[in-house]
């Protein structure tokens, strides 16, 4: 994946999303996630390191290394790993497509919000696989904008997801993947496929959820993709402005929001 098929960008504001996003669904999308002592594990695609770090705490005596194309998240993810005295990963610039390693040298894998952003994912998991010992184990966590539902509804707010969803696949992602992850890891020739649904819902009574996905993850998201659907006239500014106005109304005391996200397991 080019830096340039990133839908989000590399800007600070993204980086910060990132990590409101990870903070936010730690429990919900890893409390499951945990590897042995000694098991070589490989992160593909680690970003900024917001996923890295919770990863690296829930399995400390693990072996991990974690891989991202772009050179500047290896560096955030560097400063980030010093910061919490992480010393059990191992950070290095490199592509999926294009993996630096040998046949076979990894116990497990993990990915978390990689293959929406990539136009062959198939092709990806294929090399993923090859890197990954018989009997391994691969962890897939992605997303699927359209199991967005909230109220108040609002056809304009509707419209603003769709927009950052058609950006999304102008550059060849697609935003929808996670109702896809057991055909794919089959066709990727994956064994014993099993995909659970994480289901996030945010009303007043859950603030911290309201405040960390509803507002500063997915809100923010379709909001960073403003300039984006408008060069694409996909939507004209007023409307576009409208449409974050009415998903942000969400986040009211008398709002609420609700998404899923989709676990995948397999093994080669």
């Amino acid at each position: 994946m080019r830096d340039d098929k990133y839908v989000h960008g590399y800007s600070q504001w993204e980086s910060e999303r990132l990590h409101d996003q990870a903070g936010t669904l730690a429990e919900l999308l890893h409390h499951d996630t945990r590897y042995a002592a000694g098991r070589m594990v490989l992160e593909a695609g680690c970003g900024v390191g917001a996923q890295t770090i919770i990863l690296a705490s829930h399995s400390p005596e693990a072996e991990i290394t974690s891989v991202d194309i772009n050179a500047s998240s290896i560096a955030d993810a560097s400063r980030l790993l010093l910061e919490h005295g992480v010393g059990n990963v191992t950070l290095l610039e490199a592509d999926i497509f294009a993996l630096p390693f040998e046949a076979e040298s990894f116990d497990d894998i993990f990915i978390c919000f990689l293959l929406e952003h990539l136009a062959e994912p198939v092709e990806a998991l294929g090399h993923l696989k090859d890197v990954l010992k018989p009997g391994g184990t691969l962890t897939v966590i992605e997303g699927d904008h359209g199991s967005a539902f909230f109220h108040p509804d609002s056809e304009y707010a509707r419209a603003a997801i769709q927009c950052l969803i058609e950006v999304q696949a102008s550059l060849g992602g697609d935003s929808l993947i996670g109702r896809r992850l057991f055909p794919l890891l089959q066709q990727a020739g994956f064994k014993d496929v099993t995909v659970s649904p994480r289901f996030v819902y945010a009303d007043a009574s859950r603030p911290e959820m309201v405040d960390g996905f509803t507002r500063k993850t997915f809100n923010a998201m379709v909001e960073g993709a403003r300039d984006q659907a408008i060069a694409a006239a996909l939507a004209t500014p007023d409307d576009f402005d409208r449409g974050v106005r009415d998903l942000y109304r969400a986040a009211d005391p008398d709002g609420t929001f609700c998404y899923t996200f989709f676990k995948a397991f397999a093994r080669k």
